[in-house]
């Protein structure tokens, strides 16, 4: 029959099963399914007729039709450098009203010397990782750059990545930043089209069709 699928289940085989009959018995990502397409096992988040159902778990694995290209994350990186030069402007706006009824006017007379030019880098750089960090361990899986562009992080099984796995890819970026940012460039001719971060972190960004 061409809707009949085989499950491993606790080192068994099981079947046969309906394409309908394996959704209903709450199949994983990580479940080995005979398919009567390709015949042969595969992860079931991989197989092209679960898409759907996976999707709708929040569940997207990354194959080679799914994975992001090098310019559609740039063009989230973009609006995500919009909106935080835009809150960094608000910031600096309200700290000038602040200074201005209470005259202190201590953090505009510091001037620019290296120590806290060093400082207003570090502190730019913490809450652009702790935004993305936040972002793509919740249900929106990416920034609103990302979102915007339909883009989502998952590991390597196409699930939500945790909260600790996200901080260390984006401090990662620092890794990638360096030589000229090599680490995102490679992401044009990386065969999973991953960053040295993604690499680091075992994660995966793809776009949603």
């Amino acid at each position: 029959m061409l809707n009949t699928y085989y499950l491993i289940e606790n080192d068994q085989q099981t079947g046969p099963f309906s394409h309908h009959e394996l959704m209903e018995r709450g199949l994983t990502a990580n479940d080995l399914v005979l398919s009567p397409f390709t015949n042969q096992w595969e992860s079931a988040a991989a197989m092209f007729e679960f898409a759907e159902y996976f999707e709708s778990q929040g569940i997207y694995y990354p194959t080679q039709t799914t994975l992001a290209n090098f310019w559609w994350r740039l063009l989230a990186y973009v609006i995500d450098y919009i909106i935080l030069y835009i809150s960094l402007i608000l910031f600096g706006a309200l700290l000038g009203v602040i200074a201005l009824y209470t005259g202190n006017n201590s953090w505009f007379n510091s001037g620019y010397g290296s120590g806290s030019e060093l400082g207003l880098r570090l502190i730019s750089v913490i809450i652009f990782s702790f935004y993305h960090a936040t972002c793509e361990s919740t249900r929106l899986q990416g920034s609103i750059g990302k979102v915007v562009c339909k883009l989502k992080v998952v590991d390597a099984a196409g699930e939500r990545i945790t909260f600790s796995t996200a901080l260390g890819r984006n401090f990662g970026k620092i890794l990638s930043s360096l030589v000229c940012g090599m680490g995102f460039f490679c992401v044009l001719w990386d065969k999973n089209k991953q960053g040295w971060h993604d690499q680091l972190a075992k994660t995966f960004v793809i776009r949603k069709p």
